[in-house]
């Protein structure tokens, strides 16, 4: 058997450069037919999916295997309500949202994933409000799938998602991460360090895509008083950038003008003030917007989430 996969590894080239990956590829598959060894298999197609070639159409096009993956899903769905998911439960079933991941992300397999509507049932599980461990994977692990959708920025993907259920659910989850991140001085200042670090990097590195999700970060960041905020916002770093795309123009300038609105003071709140946000001039910013332009909304990136919590 091994000679015979020695001779058509010419012919594999579609498939993987490793037989060995390959043939363990086609085993791991079978066994996610079987109940009893489904679990292992899951594990196994999750730490190979980023060595093998084409793995997502081979995944897609395997029998019985979404099946299998919905199956995993589905069978947690009882568990949510009342929240009684155990860390095992949710580490078998993020290896199955990885898997879809997968599906989700790759261009010949996204949109027979999206006509066969997959991402609905990841309502339930963005649906959840526990705070465990076990219900956080399994949240951050269904928004890599969306956001594996969202990157795309292919007409097809973007309106299967506004026209689902699926945005506001992450919108909930999103302002649940704005709570937590403004609920200590440590929390936030780690966070606007980072989004500080990207401005940093936008500076040498130009990329509208990039620079307006970082300007909605802070926008809503500055909803709080305990703020960072970057000069290169204020000092006309952006501008060419900016006259490309009037509706992140515009966002900016709402950032600006939420940044010079008067705000309870940080001491009340029992934070120190950072040294960034004492003041902030946008006399640098040279921003020519009309009035009636709309607000673009957009979908933001979703950081794609791991599978693996062994």
């Amino acid at each position: 058997m091994q000679s015979m996969v020695s001779g058509n590894n010419s012919n594999s080239q579609g498939v993987g450069s490793n037989p060995t990956s390959e043939i363990d590829f086609y085993q791991w598959v079978s066994n996610l037919n079987s109940v009893e060894s489904r679990e292992k298999a899951l594990l196994e197609l999750c730490r190979m999916r980023e060595s093998l070639q084409n793995f997502a159409p081979l995944l897609w096009h395997s029998y019985g295997t979404v099946t299998a993956l919905l199956q995993e899903i589905t069978a947690v769905y009882p568990y949510i309500n009342p929240p009684n998911l155990t860390a095992h439960q949710s580490n078998r079933v993020c290896n199955a949202l990885a898997l879809l991941q997968c599906l989700a992300s790759h261009p010949l397999t996204r949109s027979e994933f999206l006509k066969a509507q997959i991402p609905l049932y990841l309502y339930q599980f963005l649906n959840t409000s526990s705070q465990s461990r076990p219900f956080e994977y399994l949240r951050l692990t269904s928004l890599g799938v969306i956001g594996a959708l969202a990157k795309t920025d292919e007409p097809d993907a973007i309106s299967f998602l506004l026209n689902s259920e699926i945005i506001p659910l992450c919108l909930q989850i999103m302002e649940s991460g704005l709570d937590y991140i403004c609920q200590t001085y440590d929390r936030f200042s780690h966070v606007a360090s980072i989004l500080n670090a990207m401005v940093g990097q936008l500076v040498r590195e130009r990329s509208i895509r990039l620079l307006k999700h970082v300007i909605r970060c802070y926008q809503r960041l500055a909803d709080n008083p305990r703020k960072c905020f970057p000069t290169a916002f204020v000092d006309g770093t952006f501008n060419d950038l900016l006259a490309e795309e009037p509706a992140t123009q515009r966002s900016l300038t709402l950032l600006i003008e939420q940044m010079n609105r008067p705000q309870i003071s940080s001491n009340a709140a029992g934070v120190a003030p950072s040294a960034a946000a004492d003041s902030v001039d946008n006399s640098g910013l040279k921003v020519n917007v009309n009035s009636n332009n709309d607000v673009g909304e957009n979908i933001g990136d979703i950081s794609n989430a791991g599978a693996d919590n062994q």
